[in-house]
């Protein structure tokens, strides 16, 4: 199949193949949003830093500070994700990275303390309705795929003084580092300062609050490690 030998050769996975038989209508769909988003994608690029390959470009997609943001090949942003880089390093995004709609990602909290950045490394699958906050700086590795709905914040407020409102006590910025093959189930929060190790499965709804060791089952919340992938 044509299609199939293309996407082949836009992922550079000679062992890509299709899963499900689709009609003709089906991928003359496929096709026609696809196209379109190259064509956005066309006009979006000459704005970035860098930018490998395709880029694909869904409706509505909104990008500022573009001239910090630097793409791998073949990057899709899906409709309505949101994409602020203003940062010290900007966002950094590698080869076929893909971010669905209505995500949100952005560096920069209060304009008076420029935050740190963000970078999603090749191949890292990033699904719908993701909240990215990278004022302390967010690592994100290869191979990594997350559901819908996951939240990671590398700031906290201060709240220590009660003698002084909560919002006048500043704020604490930590990076948040995910390692490589790991998947993030939907709903999943990670906070400030945590690191996940590389091939952790985090359950759907749980809230990171602290670091975990490679190859870990995560889940609860706050979030434990139940076993092993190596005992599973």
């Amino acid at each position: 199949m044509i299609i199939e030998k293309l996407i082949r050769k836009l992922k550079g996975d000679p062992n890509y193949k299709w899963e499900s038989i689709y009609t003709e209508r089906d991928l003359l769909s496929v096709t026609k949003v696809r196209f379109a988003q190259v064509i956005r994608g066309l006009w979006l690029r000459v704005f970035f830093k860098k930018c490998s390959g395709l880029l694909f470009i869904g409706s509505n997609v909104k990008v500022r500070h573009g001239y910090l943001l630097t793409a791998g090949k073949n990057l899709i942003l899906e409709d309505n994700v949101s994409i602020n880089a203003l940062s010290v390093n900007g966002i950094k995004l590698g080869d076929q990275v893909s971010i669905a709609r209505d995500s949100i990602l952005f560096c920069t909290g209060i304009i008076s303390q420029k935050g740190n950045g963000i970078f999603i490394g090749d191949r890292t699958g990033i699904s719908a309705r993701a909240y990215f906050a990278g004022q302390g700086g967010i690592t994100i590795g290869t191979d990594v795929i997350m559901g819908p709905n996951v939240q990671i914040f590398s700031e906290n407020h201060n709240y220590a003084d009660l003698c002084t409102i909560i919002k006048d006590q500043g704020v604490a910025k930590q990076p948040v580092v995910i390692g490589n093959n790991c998947w993030i189930g939907g709903g999943a929060t990670i906070l400030s300062g945590v690191e996940i190790g590389n091939g952790c499965v985090v359950a759907a709804g749980s809230v990171v609050t602290k670091s975990m060791p490679a190859n870990s089952i995560i889940a609860g919340v706050p979030a434990k490690v139940i076993k092993s992938r190596a005992d599973a």
